[in-house]
């Protein structure tokens, strides 16, 4: 008991509140029932009410304690230029930043795998969807085909859709050998040789030139006129002497 006063008498230092700033008092009164609540009614086990409680009773001190420091000039608000160090050190928060960075990359990356994953599927449904088309217009035409065979159809529009399709794919592939053009090579080759040109049945005739009638003679043509050397010519000049012509040749060289 002796030892209790001692430890009493030191905790009671006879000091200025300012020094202590201690206030006991009870809860504040509630505005809705216009009454202090006691401890009589207090339900310890109703956690509202006891948490309601310690609310009203720090309302009390805080309307009880800040006049007391206004009246003494102890300014109560914290300036606008006011520096506070922080509880956690600087080495601390930058391992939680860190922490938080690695999270957020974790999240993107597992984000963009969800993508991904979701992309591949939507490319093989695609791709299953075209296969299936594929086979079902191939079903179609080879049904179409035992039709004719069996004489059940006189219709050959399959052969047509057949011909429009492979058409289609010529058409692409010749438009995108166009588009592409010669390769370095094949340039090279034209920049020093040139281009040439058509060689191969040059002297044939074209529409133009058989219906061109201008340079037409009909004397040359039917060999009614003079002739002017050419093959006609060559052989008039070897043409053989008659028989007598022969013998008198021969007398004459006797």
């Amino acid at each position: 008991q002796d030892g209790l006063k001692q430890c009493l008498a030191d905790f009671r230092q006879q000091l200025t509140w300012v020094e202590r700033l201690d206030v006991t008092l009870g809860p504040v009164v509630d505005p809705v029932s216009q009454s202090a609540s006691t401890t009589d009614a207090l339900d310890p086990e109703n956690d509202f009410q006891r948490e309601m409680t310690f609310y009203r009773q720090a309302q009390a001190a805080v309307l009880e304690a800040l006049p007391r420091l206004r009246k003494l000039h102890v300014p109560t608000r914290r300036p606008d230029d006011y520096f506070a160090e922080m509880a956690k050190s600087d080495q601390q928060m930058q391992k939680i930043r860190q922490k938080l960075k690695s999270k957020q990359e974790a999240m993107e990356r597992s984000e963009k795998a969800k993508q991904l994953r979701a992309m591949r599927k939507y490319g093989k449904k695609v791709q299953i969807e075209i296969l299936q088309r594929r086979q079902k217009e191939k079903k179609n035409m080879l049904n179409a085909v035992k039709k004719y065979q069996k004489g059940l159809s006189d219709k050959l529009d399959f052969l047509d859709e057949e011909q429009t399709l492979s058409q289609g794919n010529k058409k692409g592939n010749a438009s995108q050998r166009t588009k592409k053009g010669p390769n370095a090579k094949r340039r090279y080759k034209n920049q020093k040789f040139g281009f040439g040109g058509k060689k191969k049945g040059s002297k044939w005739n074209t529409k133009e030139s058989f219906n061109d009638v201008s340079s037409f003679q009909s004397k040359v043509a039917h060999n009614k006129g003079p002739r002017k050397g050419g093959k006609a010519g060559k052989k008039a000049l070897n043409k053989r002497p008659g028989k007598r012509a022969r013998q008198k040749m021969k007398n004459r060289a006797r």
